[in-house]
C-alpha cells in the first residue's frame, strides 16, 4: 500500500515566482531518501540542488528540462513506502532500518510524516540500477540515457541545439566539456543552421531565450537606471603603496593559502571609506518617504558567470579583518564561477562592488544595484607615468602603480559632496594605506 506524496516547487529564495528544470537526477521508478538531491533548478538569482522531502519510489516527474516551472506547481510525485511492502507491489523482504532524516535540512512545509516515516524498503539487488562512466544506465522502457555534464555545459548544448546523447565526451570519467558541445554545434551547422550564403556554414543568427539570472538582471538594470538618479565620478590614483602592501601581506603565513588581490584592498579601503559617509549605505524607501540607513555593510562583489552578472554579497563585511575578508571573497568567487550561489548571498546587499579591471579596461559608469545608494567600479591596475614632488618642491616624472575608480550613487540619498568625499576617502586610502590607521 503506497500513499503517493506531489512535492512542490518551493520558493528557494525571496520572492521568486519560477524557476527552469536545469537536469533531473532521479527518473520514474527510482528509489529516493529524504534529503537526497533529485533536481536542479535555476532561478533568477541561482542555480540550487532541491533536495527530496520525501522517501520512496518517484512514480512521476512533472516537468521536463528546460521547462519554466511557477513556484507552487507540482515537480514530482513520490510513492511513499510503507513498512508492510515496497510501493507499488508484494513485500519484498524485511524491512531494512534507516537512520532518522535531518529535519533541520528538509525544506519548510515539507517532510516525512507519521510513525513510519524513517523505514523504507531495500530494493534487491537485481533491481539496482547500474551506472557506467559518464552515462545513466536504461532499462526497458526507461528513457534515453543522460550523458555526464556540468549544468554550464548544458545550458550552452541547449543554447546552440546540441543533443548531447550524440556529443563524444572527452573530459574526465567520460564528461562532456564544453569544447565538445561547440564542436558538435560547428559539426552540425551545415545540416541545421540557416545558411547567410552557400559557400559558408556560419548560421546568419542565433536566438537564446532569456531566462534565470539573465532576466533577472536586465530586468533589475533597467529599474535601476529609470527609478534612480545616478550620478557617477571619477578619480584617477596612484596605488604603488597598495600594491606594495600586498606583496607584503601575500607573505605572510596566515595569507599563503589565500589568493591575495588588489581586489581585497580595494575592497578594504572601500568599506573604511563607507564609515565616513553613511549615507551611501542606505536605501530609498518611496512608499514611507523614508531614507533608511544601514548600520551594517553588507558588501557586494560583481561577478561574471555563464549565467550572466550575479552580485552576492558578504555578510557584515564591516566588522571583519583582513583575512576574513580574503577568505569571504575568495568563497565568493569560487562559488559563483560554480554557479553554487545560494539565493540568500544574492539579497541584503547594502554597497556593491565591481571589479572591471579584470576584463583590461580603465573603468565604467556603474549602474546601481537596486535598492543600493553606491557602487564603485575599479579599473585596471596598471603601470604609468606619475608626476612626483619631493619634499623641496621639485618635480620629477617616474612609473608609478595606478588606476581609475569610478563611484555611482543614487542622488536622491547622496549630494554631490558626500559622494565626492567617499570616492576621495576611498582613493586617499589606496594612495597611503597608513591613512587607514587615523
Amino acid at each position: 500500500m503506497t500513499s503517493p506524496q506531489q512535492f512542490l516547487l518551493p520558493d528557494v529564495g525571496e520572492g521568486l515566482t519560477e524557476a527552469e528544470i536545469l537536469a533531473w537526477s532521479v527518473r520514474p521508478g527510482d528509489i529516493v531518501e529524504v534529503n537526497q538531491i533529485i533536481v536542479e533548478v535555476e532561478t533568477a538569482k541561482a542555480a540550487v540542488e532541491l533536495p527530496s522531502p520525501y522517501a520512496g519510489v518517484v512514480s512521476a516527474l512533472h516537468a521536463d528540462v528546460g521547462e519554466l516551472l511557477a513556484v507552487g506547481r507540482p515537480l514530482i510525485t513520490i510513492d511513499a513506502e510503507t513498512p508492510g511492502g515496497a510501493a507499488g507491489g508484494e513485500p519484498e523482504g524485511p524491512p531494512v532500518e534507516q537512520p532518522e532524516p535531518q529535519q533541520a535540512a528538509l525544506l519548510v512545509g515539507y517532510g516525512p510524516r507519521g510513525p513510519g516515516a524513517g523505514r523504507r524498503r531495500r530494493r534487491p539487488a537485481h533491481a539496482q540500477p547500474q551506472r557506467a562512466a559518464g552515462m545513466e544506465d536504461n532499462g526497458p522502457g526507461r528513457a534515453a540515457a543522460r550523458p555526464a555534464a556540468k549544468p554550464p555545459v548544458r545550458k550552452l548544448a541547449k543554447d546552440l541545439g546540441v543533443d548531447l546523447t550524440a556529443v563524444a565526451p572527452t573530459g574526465p570519467g567520460g564528461t562532456i566539456t564544453r569544447e565538445d558541445v561547440r564542436e558538435a554545434a560547428r559539426r552540425a551547422a551545415p545540416e541545421t543552421a540557416p545558411l547567410s550564403t552557400p559557400d559558408t556554414s556560419r548560421p546568419s543568427e542565433t536566438r537564446i531565450p532569456i531566462r534565470g539570472v539573465r532576466r533577472h538582471t536586465a530586468a533589475a538594470m533597467v529599474a535601476s537606471a529609470f527609478t534612480a538618479p545616478h550620478v557617477t565620478e571619477f578619480i584617477t590614483v596612484d596605488v604603488t603603496a597598495t600594491m606594495r602592501l600586498r606583496e607584503l601581506v601575500a607573505g605572510r603565513r596566515e595569507f599563503r593559502e589565500l589568493r591575495v588581490t588588489p581586489l581585497l584592498f580595494f575592497a578594504r579601503a572601500f568599506l573604511i571609506a563607507l564609515a565616513k559617509t553613511p549615507e551611501a549605505n542606505a536605501s530609498w524607501d518611496e512608499e514611507a518617504q523614508e531614507i533608511v540607513l544601514k548600520h551594517y555593510i553588507n558588501l557586494g562583489v560583481a561577478a561574471a558567470t555563464d549565467r550572466g552578472l550575479v552580485v552576492p554579497n558578504i555578510k557584515g563585511a564591516d566588522r571583519m579583518s583582513l583575512h576574513e575578508l580574503a577568505q569571504a571573497l575568495a568563497t565568493l568567487t569560487a562559488t559563483a564561477r560554480a554557479g553554487r550561489t545560494s539565493p540568500q548571498d544574492m539579497t541584503g546587499g547594502t554597497v556593491t562592488l565591481t571589479n572591471v579591471g579584470v576584463f583590461g579596461v580603465d573603468t565604467g559608469t556603474p549602474i546601481l544595484n537596486p535598492g543600493e545608494a553606491a557602487i564603485l567600479a575599479v579599473g585596471a591596475v596598471r603601470r604609468m607615468p606619475w608626476v612626483v614632488q619631493d619634499d623641496s618642491g621639485n618635480e620629477r616624472i617616474e612609473p608609478r602603480w595606478g588606476t581609475q575608480l569610478a563611484l555611482s550613487f543614487d542622488h536622491r540619498l547622496m549630494d554631490g559632496r558626500q559622494g565626492s568625499e567617499l570616492l576621495a576617502n576611498t582613493a586617499q586610502i589606496l594612495h597611503e594605506p597608513g591613512l587607514a590607521m587615523l
